[in-house]
């Protein structure tokens, strides 16, 4: 058995520790509600842009059951569906640890979902993009990077010059591009870069599929790992989720506990008068007049759409970060206070142990003499 002196030592260094999970705690439950309040201030835009995308596609007929033949024939090229050869995911975890299973769950929900397409048949690839330093590690351990070939040609005795980096796959599932640069700033301006590049991949038929692997946030107590198809579009305002993995009971509780400690609303945040305006713009059934033709329109916006359900995610998954490390922190600060009373009681029990012994040697000696 430890003596008193290693016990104090021990105690002392776990105070230390807790110490260092409250600081975290608190600073976790601050970047939540600065995250909570950018995921909420960027849903009115959302919102808008797709209802106007929806009241264009009435105007111009640009797709749908209504279709004529004429127009059939020139679709946007991210609503063309093709049988699904080539997947993308992109998967969006954290940059830091210490926050619980949240990016164990994102990585093995996406996983789950790689192994069922590359399930569908040996012919079946899959790339992953990962967004993210904890994503990027996760799935290098599991799987080889894309090799690319340079080529730098010219021609016509010097007067062409062809610059190429050309793709060579050697297996069914490899990691393409890491993103993590995403998650340092969130601007929208570098988001859009990664998103029409993945709009350029599916335009050229690269890629049959474009899936979005990241942790949906509502409230603290309401969150679940989703995996959206992102490309093609079937249906605008309205994902379309194909797998998801809710939280448990124990879970919910945990973070409801560190949530009211920290003086955060477990409840769902009341739609703005911005949000409900949002949802009521350009939904009248009217016809709508644009300075430019809507069909050009539609064409310009729709990237941008896309744009925007990855900006949304990424601002998601952060606030979901946020609150997992809030949780997690809460139950170190909790299990070191439960550890600190049980070596307390171990040394005073030492310690009573060692003055009894005392006692006892003191009064044989005593009856010695």
């Amino acid at each position: 058995m430890a003596n008193v002196l290693d016990l104090k030592r021990r105690i002392r260094s776990v105070k230390n520790t807790r110490q260092i999970t409250k600081a975290m705690k608190m600073v976790s439950a601050a970047k939540l509600r600065r995250a909570q309040e950018r995921a909420m201030q960027a849903r009115p835009y959302a919102q808008m842009l797709a209802n106007v995308l929806q009241s264009l596609v009435r105007r111009a007929n640009l797709y749908g059951e209504g279709a004529d033949s004429a127009t059939a024939g020139d679709l946007h090229a991210l609503l063309v569906e093709r049988e699904e050869k080539t997947s993308l995911v992109l998967v969006v975890a954290g940059d830091k640890g210490f926050a619980g299973a949240f990016n164990a769950n994102v990585g093995k929900a996406a996983q789950k979902f790689i192994d069922s397409r590359h399930g569908h048949g040996t012919d079946h690839c899959v790339d992953v993009e990962t967004v993210g330093r904890k994503a990027r590690d996760y799935f290098k351990r599991r799987y080889p990077e894309a090799t690319w070939e340079h080529i730098d040609q010219t021609y016509d005795n010097g007067l062409s010059h062809h610059i190429e980096d050309v793709r060579h796959r050697n297996h069914p599932v490899e990691v393409t591009y890491d993103r993590s640069e995403l998650l340092a700033k969130l601007d929208f301006v570098e988001v859009d870069k990664a998103a029409h590049s993945i709009i350029d991949r599916y335009e050229r038929s690269e890629i049959d599929a474009v899936y979005l692997v990241y942790n949906e946030f509502k409230s603290v107590i309401a969150q679940r790992v989703v995996v959206e198809k992102l490309l093609p579009i079937r249906k605008l305002g309205s994902p379309e989720i194909t797998a998801l993995d809710e939280m448990t009971e124990e879970q919910k509780e945990a973070a409801g506990r560190a949530a009211a400690e920290s003086g955060i609303s477990l409840n769902t945040p009341e739609e703005t008068a911005q949000e409900k305006e949002a949802k009521t713009f350009g939904t009248a059934d009217v016809d709508y007049t644009y300075d430019e033709d809507p069909a050009k329109l539609f064409r310009h916006l729709l990237p941008r759409y896309v744009t925007t359900q990855i900006y949304h995610a990424l601002l998601e998954s952060a606030a979901s970060e946020h609150a997992a490390r809030m949780t997690a922190m809460d139950s170190a600060s909790s299990n070191a206070s439960d550890m600190i009373d049980s070596l307390t009681l171990t040394m005073n029990r030492v310690r009573q142990a060692a003055i009894t012994k005392e006692i006892i040697e003191i009064v044989s000696g005593a009856s010695a003499l």
